[in-house]
């Protein structure tokens, strides 16, 4: 038999331990991935605070031409050495890098053993020479009875709080099930790997997880995780935008006092407009569930533009939660702070009025006010903090009453540090093993006072009030796939989506398709792809797009479930014209090619998929049957059987399949301990049951 694993469409996001179901057409059907956060850091993000004489707000910033390119923070090193310097001992100068000795912040003393309860593997952190390994193992008594070693390509985090690892083979992206967590010195699963989600070495690390802790990968056309080339760290560019035309013209002797007018050829942050400002900072320092507008990426985002420009960012409301904080929240908490509310609306004032038309940052309360980006937060000091908080609350601790109210024992306690008592660290409710500071200002709650109310409320757009129905009805579905799978989401969902007139329908199509596919209502995809084209069903489909190709996909997993191979193959071509590389995509399309009595097609496409990720399960499973099966070559089909297990010691099809290929071989003991071990995983197995009846009457 072949297995057809649910397809998984996993996003980094906030919260860790939500299955990811999709619904997919499936024959046996994997564990389900969980949704994670994937890389952590805290990292402060600004800019020098040089004001200007000639600002003008709507001027266009060359770094924003499509013509620019980037540099690299190399180029920018050459005249800007210094503060190159201490960038690069910053939490965003540290956030990723080759998996080096150097790099590690981890422990390995004691032989550090993690252990996942849940999917009985071990794991074991090592140094192999200079390579950083993984094994995974499991026991059974003293006897290891499964082994599997993978190495470390790179490490995220810059160590503050955490570091994670990720596999790159072939140029495909992988996270990996070791974190450690720095601040209790303690290896354990990474967030979303808990409670029976491990996902092991499968967790594709695609633009939305890497782009907030990495300069610009290059990602190979057609694919979803898939890199030519990754940049070590955050580089300049990501905070200043893209630098030719800024050395272009510094090289030929174009130089601008930037104390009396602001220079163009290059975004700095700080003279940024106080929402603009906010919005580069909010493009790292939000994490939440993001709906993309139609033909955006993750990396279309540029300093100095507008966030909603390019997506919508939602959070989760929840009653009870105010005193509660996620890891990358930080924007999010700080605009909560009667210290921004007030001085932002200030400012606004000051703007209309044209007394700050032309510098309303000086204004208002912004990251800038307490950060400097070129400066490690452990080398800034708690000085620097009270300073900034004195800026607006003047006078000192020692001489005011009025400013403090704290007694003298309480202040002693925090060193007279505002940020211990106004900002404390706290632990993050997605993060395990982490504290980190809470960017609400505020007098902090007692821990012991906190509620311990969590009544689900509704999905806020953080970033944009004004978000349409269509961005509404995608995070609800978002939601529902990706985090929570509870169908009210997709009721909710469909409330925002107008499938009535024509103008409507074709809007909302790819986000309809995506709903009725959720439900697993594959009658109702069909009727909307029906309607959606005027085409044959011999006609391809015209997919232009990555969104498109996953309705495309959806679509013709819908026409597979209902029996029409021939819409099902076009369809899924189309799909896998756009996303060559979405291996997945591939495997379906295999299947249906198979089901379609079109053996030598699907051959090549198990070959394609084995030839760019020899450790794809689902493949080999999957082909080891056709060649089984078609081609009358069973031994082949044994040898792909064991690769596949070799990855996966549970796969149940790989096992189910095995106990078939011992049955012709003669071998029932051999047969009878697969099947075991495929009926242990699903005892209520309907192939292993009937195979088992058989076996137990010969």
């Amino acid at each position: 038999m072949k297995t057809d694993d649910t397809l998984t469409n996993i996003r980094c996001s906030w919260y860790a331990n939500r299955p990811n179901l999709n619904g997919s057409f499936s024959r046996i059907r994997s564990v389900a991935s969980a949704i994670f956060t994937l890389f952590f850091l805290l990292i402060e993000f600004s800019c020098s605070d040089s004001t200007s004489r000639t600002e003008e707000i709507g001027s266009v910033y060359a770094s924003l031409d499509t013509g620019v390119t980037y540099v690299g923070m190399n180029t920018c090193k050459q005249c800007h050495s210094d503060i190159y310097e201490t960038y690069i001992r910053t939490g965003m100068g540290k956030s990723f890098g080759n998996a080096t000795r150097e790099k590690s912040s981890a422990d390995f003393s004691g032989s550090p053993v993690v252990h996942d309860r849940f999917r009985n593997f071990s794991y074991r952190p090592r140094w192999s020479n200079d390579q950083l390994v993984f094994d995974e193992f499991r026991m059974s008594g003293s006897d290891t009875v499964y082994v599997r070693r993978e190495p470390v390509a790179f490490i995220v985090g810059s160590g503050q709080h955490t570091n994670s690892h990720l596999q790159w083979l072939n140029g495909y992206l992988w996270q990996m099930p070791l974190t450690y967590y720095t601040q209790e010195k303690k290896w354990d699963l990474p967030p979303g790997f808990e409670n029976g989600q491990n996902s092991r070495f499968s967790r594709k690390i695609e633009l939305e997880c890497i782009s907030c802790h990495n300069g610009y990968p290059q990602l190979v056309t057609g694919s979803e995780n898939k890199y030519a080339m990754i940049p070590s760290g955050i580089d300049c560019e990501r905070c200043h935008g893209p630098g030719s035309r800024h050395v272009r013209l510094k090289q030929a002797g174009e130089l601008i006092d930037t104390s009396m007018a602001i220079d163009y050829s290059i975004v700095n942050p700080a003279k940024l407009p106080i929402d603009f400002q906010l919005d580069l900072c909010q493009r790292c320092h939000i994490q939440g569930n993001s709906v993309l507008k139609r033909g955006k990426s993750f990396f279309d985002f540029k300093p100095g533009m507008r966030l909603t420009d390019v997506m919508d960012v939602y959070m989760p409301v929840y009653k009870g939660q105010e005193e509660e904080h996620i890891m990358a929240s930080h924007a999010e908490r700080m605009k909560m702070s009667k210290c921004f509310v007030v001085s932002k609306s200030r400012a606004d004032a000051a703007t209309k009025s044209g007394v700050a038309a032309l510098r309303p940052y000086k204004q208002a309360m912004t990251c800038v006010t307490c950060h400097n980006p070129h400066v490690s937060v452990k080398e800034t000091g708690p000085d620097s903090y009270n300073a900034a908080c004195k800026n607006c609350h003047s006078g000192t601790v020692e001489v005011s009453s009025s400013l403090c109210t704290a007694p003298t024992e309480k202040r002693r306690l925090r060193n007279d540090n505002c940020v211990g008592c106004h900002m404390p660290k706290n632990n993050t409710i997605d993060i395990p093993h982490v504290t980190t500071t809470d960017h609400y200002i505020r007098l902090a709650v007692d821990g012991k006072t906190k509620s311990a109310i969590k009544e689900f409320v509704t999905i806020a757009c953080i970033n944009n009030p004004g978000a349409d129905r269509l961005s509404r009805g995608e995070a609800f579905l978002n939601y529902y796939e990706k985090f929570v799978h509870d169908v009210r989401y997709l009721d909710s969902a469909k409330t925002y989506l107008d499938e009535g007139e024509e103008e409507d329908f074709a809007t909302n199509y790819e986000a309809l398709v995506r709903w009725a596919y959720l439900r697993q209502d594959y009658s109702q995809v069909v009727r909307y792809a029906a309607r959606k084209s005027t085409l044959s069903i011999s006609t391809m489909p015209k997919v232009s797009n990555r969104e498109a190709a996953w309705t495309s996909y959806r679509v013709a997993e819908s026409y597979q479930q209902l029996g029409n191979l021939k819409s099902a193959v076009a369809f899924y071509n189309a799909a896998v014209i756009v996303l060559p590389y979405q291996l997945d995509f591939r495997n379906k399309l295999a299947g249906a090619l198979e089901e379609s009595g079109n053996t030598n097609a699907a051959r090549k496409e198990y070959e394609f998929i084995l030839n760019e990720d020899q450790r794809h399960v689902s493949a080999l499973v999957n082909y080891g049957y056709l060649l089984a099966s078609a081609f009358n070559l069973p031994q082949e089909a044994d040898r792909l059987y064991d690769r596949a297990l070799a990855q996966d010691p549970d796969h149940v099809q790989a096992l189910l399949n095995k106990t078939g290929i011992s049955v012709l071989k003669g071998d029932i003991p051999a047969a009878k301990r697969y099947l075991e071990r495929a009926l242990k995983v699903d005892p209520n197995n309907r192939q292993g049951l009937a195979m088992k009846s058989m076996l137990t009457a010969r």
